[in-house]
């Protein structure tokens, strides 16, 4: 991914206007021209603000998945030291608010009808996806496991994180079931990193 500007206002109006039509029209119906119609600005200022539709698609993305880290983080903390219970509560709100996220069901729609432009952004070219839930998760298992091995416990991290996202892309048993399942393996994972090696 592209080196990420600062949020301004301008830029968060395209980025809404980019989401709206996203939602409305699927992302091979979002058009430059339209975008800055919605957002009140010219075609060029999009244009100067992303330099293109991918770069507009990743922005997009990008506060997506801000916003469910975001989310995320609260639903660890909540929990404390209690680490299946602040998984479990983790994975199953991002896997319910990916199941109600209108754009997240605009991707995955657009995908199952034979365009997969913005799917990348939570597939193959998911890097943001896996850096920052990822990081959320080792700084949280960081903090009530003492000691884990680092090497282990980004692995950790970064293995549960990949599960939730294929089951979000990919859904195959109720929400309750497979936050279940998945904070069970959190466990068993970050318990391994947090035993020393013999």
């Amino acid at each position: 991914m592209t080196e990420q500007r600062a949020a301004t206002p301008v830029r968060d109006s395209i980025v809404d206007a980019a989401r709206a039509l996203t939602v409305a029209t699927g992302w091979d119906g979002v058009r430059m021209g339209a975008v800055a119609a919605a957002a009140g600005v010219s075609r060029q200022t999009v244009y100067n603000e992303f330099g293109s539709k991918a770069g507009l698609a990743e922005a997009l993305a990008r506060r997506e998945v801000d916003r469910f880290v975001g989310d995320v983080r609260a639903a660890l903390l909540t929990h404390g030291s209690d680490v299946r219970a602040g998984a479990y509560a983790a994975i199953a709100h991002t896997l319910t608010t990916a199941a109600d996220n209108p754009l997240v069901k605009a991707i995955l729609s657009s995908a199952r009808g034979g365009s997969d432009e913005l799917l990348p952004y939570l597939t193959t070219r998911a890097e943001v996806v896996l850096t920052e839930a990822s990081g959320a998760l080792i700084d949280w298992a960081g903090d009530h496991l003492p000691g884990a091995d680092q090497a282990a416990l980004a692995f950790a991290a970064d293995a549960v994180v990949r599960l939730v996202v294929s089951h979000i892309v990919l859904p195959r048993s109720p929400i309750d079931q497979t936050a279940t399942a998945l904070a069970d393996l959190a466990v068993h994972l970050f318990s391994a990193a947090a035993r020393p090696p013999h």
